[in-house]
């Protein structure tokens, strides 16, 4: 084995954004919620990361985090920088804000049922967000081209919602997204309400508007098909921290986490229809009281003493893959107890 602690020097990656040591809490009458703990995110220009975890791990508020819309009260960014081609834009105004959101950084969200104005033209939609930004184009011109670009005839453009399908809700929830060709595109789980058939033209759609207008992209996901076939990196997150991160090489290939590991078990075996599935035992810990060491211990079939009483130091496999975990500290390295995969 290779691992060893060490820092790697990330001053001459060209970053589109950069999350350093996140926390952000949700303090409410029943006590704190501790959404993000330490979280740390890279994302490259013109690449996609894929953020992958169980629901409650933290992806979605990081992605909120990303445009600043934690909702305060009761959310609260309580340390931590995020950098937008290199500007901390914890330290931005209001106002400073609303000229970056939907130009800068623009975000599809979860649901496209909901996420459309029922009493609302999709193109007056689409329009709306090209005034905020472009004084000087017809506005509602633009949106028909957007329409356009994501497969649906200009022509649809004076609809409403309800008159299209949910895949097609989709696309012109992306077409919102993409109108002002932001540097970064935030994707939380973009096909989770959609059919297999249609999951697959819009993330090839997607893929094809990356490529065309050089996107960085965060694909929010707890599906790992999606992130082998349109993402660059993955960062594995659990409890508010990612746990591993590296290329789709060394996530899929050189699996190190034991949760990692349990999230490739957990999926069917395409080869021997008849195997069990091997879900991860227990749940994903209650976010206001997280265990005092490793979050996974409780769960994890390889945990140790040490795991119960000291959260696990970053471990470097090479430049581009980290692990969170004590199996691969120098002792336990030197011991031969390091197994997984």
């Amino acid at each position: 084995m290779s691992e060893n602690v060490k820092n790697v020097n990330s001053a001459e990656k060209d970053l589109t954004a950069e999350i350093k040591n996140l926390v952000v809490e949700f303090r409410t009458d029943y006590g704190t919620v501790q959404a993000l703990n330490g979280l740390d995110l890279e994302i490259e220009r013109g690449k996609t990361l894929g953020l992958v975890g169980e629901t409650g791990a933290g992806k979605t508020t990081t992605g909120l985090s990303l445009l600043r819309l934690i909702p305060n009260p009761p959310g609260v960014i309580v340390d931590g920088t995020i950098k937008l081609d290199g500007k901390d834009i914890l330290k931005m105004t209001d106002k400073e804000m609303q000229a970056i959101r939907g130009k800068a950084v623009a975000m599809i969200f979860q649901d496209p049922m909901t996420s459309l104005d029922p009493v609302m033209t999709v193109e007056e939609q689409i329009a709306e967000v090209i005034k905020l930004h472009e004084k000087d184009v017809d506005a509602t011109q633009r949106a028909r081209e957007m329409l356009e670009l994501v497969g649906i005839p200009g022509s649809r453009g004076g609809e409403y919602p309800h008159q299209f399908s949910g895949g097609m809700k989709q696309r012109v929830v992306i077409a919102m997204a993409l109108a002002c060709n932001p540097e970064l595109l935030i994707a939380d789980e973009p096909t989770t309400a959609l059919d297999v058939t249609i999951q697959a033209q819009v993330l090839e759609m997607m893929k094809q508007l990356r490529d065309k207008y050089n996107t960085s992209m965060l694909m929010i996901t707890h599906d790992l098909g999606i992130v082998a076939e349109i993402c660059d990196k993955v960062s594995v997150v659990y409890a508010g921290r990612v746990i591993e991160h590296g290329t789709l090489e060394d996530i899929f290939k050189n699996t190190r986490h034991p949760y990692t590991e349990g999230l490739f078990n957990s999926l069917p075996n395409l080869e021997n229809r008849q195997a069990e599935l091997k879900p991860i035992k227990g749940l994903m810990p209650d976010p206001s009281n997280l265990p005092k060491g490793c979050a996974f211990c409780p769960r994890c079939d390889y945990a140790m003493e040490i795991c119960k009483t000291q959260k696990p130091e970053r471990v470097y496999r090479n430049d581009t893959h980290y692990v969170e975990c004590h199996l691969y500290n120098k002792d336990n390295i030197h011991e031969g107890k390091v197994n997984i995969r």
